[in-house]
């Protein structure tokens, strides 16, 4: 009797240290596989924040030789998303068929062509139309990129993986914020140029070089990654299709169910909010800096990027939470509510720029909080193929905020020398869309798998 005893604690023992082993090499090809994705992505993305926002720096002297009114540079801002939101669908499908290399690289040398090309306008008219061509070429590259994740990453370890990636926006803004200035301030009249046109051309180059290695560089999944071994791709084939046998089996393909789900819409109203506190937090905080009583252009670059490091730090541990617990609405709710207690704070602290800047330090808090944690839900909602066209879709139709709110802050900005008001509905929105998060989604139509 001793000896079976035995013999079956030996066995029990043997297979406890192959569970051991077997998590030692899954948590390992993980890193792999981060090490090997996210860096790349990384970079990728700064370049194509830098490209998307810096308008907001070069907005003072642009305005100045064009004669942009805060309206007309609101409508300019604005207009990027009309392109945007046209393509976007299309983009991600067009992903699924030809892969995530080629449509990298189409999105990414486009982008810098254009934004070069804004180096040379000369009219009001001239800007809308390069800003519309703009946001046409960058659409699908950030749903294309939370899908090309979904490839390679389960639900499990998702949050913290687009935090990771996300972090990129942060840096974005700490990189992109002093960058700017110095070259606003100090390339005045180099080689004949405006220093607004070096700020096009020098943060717009980036792009065409990383679209090119893009094409050498990335895999369009794992079954074309040859750096993995056989076992490899079996490990994150296992796990994904774990991931897909817990999610629900009502979610159609096609673009017509999506279209006939209403929890979808509710899921677009909530991320209406992401977009809506970014445009605060992209394209007004150098011009709220500056009327806060900061006027040296350097100290506003400088300045600009705390909003973006406390940002960053809030989203990472609020990503490590999310995982942890799986938990996703709530925590979404939370990002939202800060955001719209920076909104409103910030209407009556505009003219102190140390209180303007805590300000906008919470309303960062809440857009990559917000956007770290919001990017985990529609992958856990939608199965197989319908997470192409639905991560498109939502990200499409989510960017109508940003569509409207720089018109809105801009008109207000014109004829109330204030954007107030705009706050105000910014707050409002913001709270509703965190609502129809927490309370609309049900957590049991979220599939994720935890983490053994």
């Amino acid at each position: 009797m001793p000896s079976v005893v035995q013999g079956n604690a030996g066995d029990i023992a043997l297979v406890k240290q192959g569970m051991v082993a077997e998590h030692v090499e899954t948590e390992s090809l993980y890193r792999k596989l981060t090490f090997r994705l996210i860096p790349f992505l990384f970079v990728c993305w700064v370049i194509n924040y830098i490209d998307r926002v810096n308008i907001g720096f070069a907005k003072i002297p642009l305005s100045k030789d064009l004669g942009l009114s805060d309206a007309a540079y609101g409508f300019g801002v604005g207009i990027f998303f009309v392109g945007y939101i046209l393509f976007e669908v299309p983009s991600n499908v067009l992903m699924e068929r030809i892969g995530a290399r080629q449509t990298i690289t189409r999105i990414m040398v486009l982008w810098g062509v254009i934004s070069c090309s804004l180096a040379f306008i000369t009219s009001p008219m001239q800007f809308y139309i390069a800003r519309m061509l703009l946001g046409a070429a960058e659409a699908g590259f950030y749903p294309g990129i939370i899908l090309y994740l979904t490839y390679w990453f389960p639900s499990g370890r998702r949050a913290r993986i687009t935090s990771r990636f996300l972090l990129a926006i942060a840096v974005s803004g700490i990189v992109g914020g002093p960058v700017s200035g110095w070259i606003l301030h100090n390339m005045v009249g180099t080689l004949g140029l405006r220093n607004w046109q070096w700020l096009f051309l020098l943060e717009g180059m980036p792009a065409i070089i990383a679209g090119i290695i893009a094409y050498f560089y990335l895999d369009n999944g794992p079954a074309d990654a040859r750096w993995l071994s056989e076992y490899e791709r079996e490990i994150i084939t296992r796990n994904l299709m774990m991931d897909e046998s817990e999610k629900s089996q009502g979610h159609g393909h096609r673009f017509v169910h999506l279209l006939r789900d209403p929890r979808v819409y509710l899921v677009i109203l909530g991320y209406t909010t992401v977009p809506l506190i970014g445009t605060v937090l992209n394209y007004w905080t150098a011009t709220i800096i500056r009327q806060s009583g900061i006027g040296n252009i350097w100290h506003i670059g400088l300045l600009s990027a705390i909003p973006f490091v406390v940002g960053a730090t809030a989203m990472l541990i609020n990503a490590w939470h999310s995982d942890r617990t799986l938990e996703r609405r709530w925590h979404y709710f939370f990002a939202t509510f800060v955001g719209a207690v920076g909104c409103v704070l910030l209407t009556y602290f505009s003219d102190q720029w140390v209180m303007a800047i805590a300000c906008l330090c919470l309303i960062g808090v809440a857009y990559f909080c917000g956007t770290g944690t919001f990017w985990t839900i529609p992958p856990a909602y939608f199965n197989g193929a319908a997470a192409a066209t639905g991560i498109a879709m939502i990200s499409s139709l989510g960017q109508f905020g940003s569509l409207l709110a720089p018109m809105l802050l801009g008109w207000l900005k014109t004829h109330t020398n204030s954007i107030s008001g705009g706050l105000y509905v910014i707050a409002a929105i913001s709270v509703l869309g965190g609502a129809a998060i927490a309370l609309g989604v049900p957590r049991h139509a979220l599939r994720e798998r935890r983490l053994e």
